[in-house]
């Protein structure tokens, strides 16, 4: 078996959080090898930026790239009824600055992500592409020493490391083996979901408009409109609505939905499905610790929470970026403790925790946001916060008001750092 020793960081993954953290590691100096089981650019579905993503992009250095870029422009949110009435849009200019935070993308992840590691390589990362983890490496007090890596030709390697950093997604590779991986009692919801060509759109600056369109019992479909003509869409909601009648097919799921929405059922008529269909469930999930012995978890490892408010890519850049100028401090310091990383996983939790209840209130059935701002006009600004992603603040009164229209969860115990 050879044996590897060089590297300081040892980043499973080469998604967003694991190229980003990589980046930012690599650019305070540190030897940083990347290892991803797929060769780039790969499918992955997560297409729409949301505005404070702007933060990690900028710390990045990539605000230039995605300004120069292909992808499409999107300023807004609309949100539509089952019989096709559509909100007005949500223009994030409203509240925030027109040329940063207002101004994010809709973006076809397999280039987005081919970006990110390009990016991470100019800053001096290693990325291995093809190169699957099989096992993680313990000493014998159990701390996390390396990776045992099976390569491209079949040989297998152990990578040994100062740290090792799981960026591997929802997949989840060191709290899966380690047990640490729960599920959120609620928010147990299927994916549906396909790409389409030449569906119609919206016109000038609402073309690259997210749309939440509405089926019954609180399901939902995306409409993401990105660039040479192509929109993902799909559709959400619990397992036993998308199954009923004992349908088992992702494609016969999907194509009775359209007709239960008639601004989708409208869009897609004039379009051409490219004919591929993903299905996908028990959508949230934590991890129980966020740092052991020899081990950190960045993005989707460390929390995947439901999609409805296209919070993943911003969460798996923001835990990269701030991983990654935490694990430079704890090398500085010589500590790799779990407890050094107390300051980036509260902050994680503290983030996921606010979206999340919004998560929650969305899928009450009797609850609506317009509700809540009719009521307490000073709440919309608030919850546009929360929703553009400006998740680490304190919405202690927003939860007062939206408790009197819904019941707000309590925070979960994941995410800490494994006591020493």
């Amino acid at each position: 078996m050879k044996m590897n020793s060089e590297n300081e960081v040892l980043i499973i993954g080469g998604g967003p959080a694991g190229t980003s953290t990589a980046a930012i590691l690599a650019e305070h100096g540190h030897k940083v090898l990347v290892i991803e089981r797929e060769k780039f650019p790969r499918y992955h579905v997560g297409e729409s930026l949301i505005p404070f993503t702007f933060g990690p992009l900028e710390r990045l250095g990539l605000i230039p790239t995605m300004k120069k870029s292909h992808f499409t422009k999107k300023f807004s949110v609309s949100f539509v009824q089952p019989d096709g009435r559509r909100s007005q849009p949500f223009y994030f200019f409203n509240r925030y600055d027109r040329e940063t935070v207002a101004q994010t993308w809709q973006v076809m992840r397999s280039e987005f992500d081919q970006m990110l590691m390009d990016h991470a390589r100019s800053k001096g990362a290693e990325v291995r592409e093809e190169t699957t983890v099989t096992q993680l490496l313990k000493d014998d007090s159990g701390k996390i020493i390396g990776v045992e890596v099976q390569n491209k030709d079949g040989t297998k390697e152990h990578l040994l490391g100062k740290l090792v950093i799981d960026a591997s997604g929802k997949e989840a590779f060191a709290s899966v083996r380690e047990g640490w991986r729960v599920g959120d009692p609620y928010l147990n919801k299927v994916a549906v979901w396909t790409y389409y060509k030449g569906s119609k759109r919206e016109t000038g600056i609402d073309e690259g408009a997210t749309t939440i369109a509405f089926v019954p019992e609180k399901g939902w479909f995306w409409h993401i409109p990105m660039h040479d003509d192509m929109v993902s869409v799909g559709v959400v909601a619990e397992g036993k609505y998308l199954s009923r009648d004992g349908v088992k097919d992702p494609q016969a799921m999907f194509e009775r939905e359209i007709g239960e929405n008639q601004w989708i059922k409208e869009h897609l008529s004039a379009g051409t499905c490219t004919g591929e269909f993903w299905i996908t469930s028990e959508y949230s999930r934590y991890a129980k610790y966020g740092a052991s012995p020899g081990l950190l978890l960045v993005g989707d490892a460390y929390a995947f929470l439901d999609p409805v408010f296209s919070s993943g890519v911003l969460l798996a850049l923001k835990s990269g970026v701030m991983a990654a100028d935490a694990v430079h401090e704890a090398l500085l310091a010589s500590d790799l403790s779990p407890q050094r990383f107390e300051g980036y996983t509260s902050t994680m939790r503290q983030g996921l925790d606010n979206m999340r209840k919004l998560v929650y209130a969305f899928y009450n059935p009797n609850f609506s946001f317009k509700d809540v701002v009719m009521k307490y006009p000073d709440a919309g600004g608030e919850i546009t916060d929360c929703l553009s992603g400006d998740v680490n603040k304190d919405y202690s009164s927003l939860w007062e008001k939206i408790r009197e229209f819904a019941p707000i969860p309590d925070e979960l115990p994941y995410g800490v750092p494994m006591a020493a």
